[in-house]
């Protein structure tokens, strides 16, 4: 079974179902789609309501979950990085004992 879908690039294109790949996200239950592009090779992905993500696992394609990562729950303390930082950070770098540096 082949599937018409849309590359922002070339328009519309026709991806077979092994090509294409569902994922639906654990947390909040939304779906998205993706593929390759065979005429431009773009890794293209779409978000896809759950009527379409039915549509496309009823007919072959391959259903993934996935979760959204731990570090979004973390608790975030400290100070925020700024330039300054970037830039103390970038001098650290540029000695020859920069691991030690950065170990103190």
């Amino acid at each position: 079974m082949n599937i018409r879908a849309t590359c922002p690039d070339c328009g519309d294109v026709v991806i077979s179902r092994e090509a294409m790949q569902v994922r639906i996200c654990a947390e909040d239950r939304s779906g998205s789609y993706c593929f390759q592009c065979p005429s431009c090779k773009m890794r293209v992905s779409k978000a896809a309501e759950d009527r379409i993500v039915q549509l496309l696992v009823a007919g072959g394609v391959e259903l993934r979950i996935w979760h959204l990562p731990a570090e979004l729950y973390e608790e975030v303390g400290g100070a925020r990085i700024n330039y300054d930082d970037i830039l103390d950070f970038h001098l650290v770098l540029q000695r020859d004992d920069w691991m030690e540096q950065i170990l103190a």
